[in-house]
């Protein structure tokens, strides 16, 4: 047996186990929620770890038929903040992966 053959085959155990340590992380972020508000709270969303929207919460206090921008605003800051936090939240569980190695430049864009 060809020394070569040994390596490569010890590297294609180690991207399985890449990929199955992934898809558990994957998993367990789809379990995982973070929160964000906006408007001292006045508008609250909730987020999985893997980006889907769970809830967003609004407090009747705020809503004015005379200024639907501000409700959007609130709406709008509340959820790019919960993008942000389910991003970070990712990128953290990620980074336990790959062993403190940095992460490539893409998964700023996640």
């Amino acid at each position: 047996m060809f020394k070569g053959l040994g390596d490569l085959k010890a590297l294609m155990e180690q991207a399985k186990n890449l990929q199955e340590s992934a898809n558990k992380i994957k998993a367990d972020l789809e379990k995982k929620d973070v929160s964000a508000s906006s408007g001292a709270g006045l508008v609250t969303v909730t987020v999985t770890g893997t980006g889907k929207f769970k809830e967003i919460i609004i407090d009747k206090t705020i809503i004015n038929p005379d200024d639907v921008e501000m409700l959007q605003d609130l709406v709008l800051s509340a959820i790019n903040a919960g993008i942000k936090k389910s991003k970070e939240l990712l990128k953290e569980e990620m980074s336990k992966l790959a062993g403190g190695m940095p992460l490539p430049s893409g998964f700023d864009d996640l």
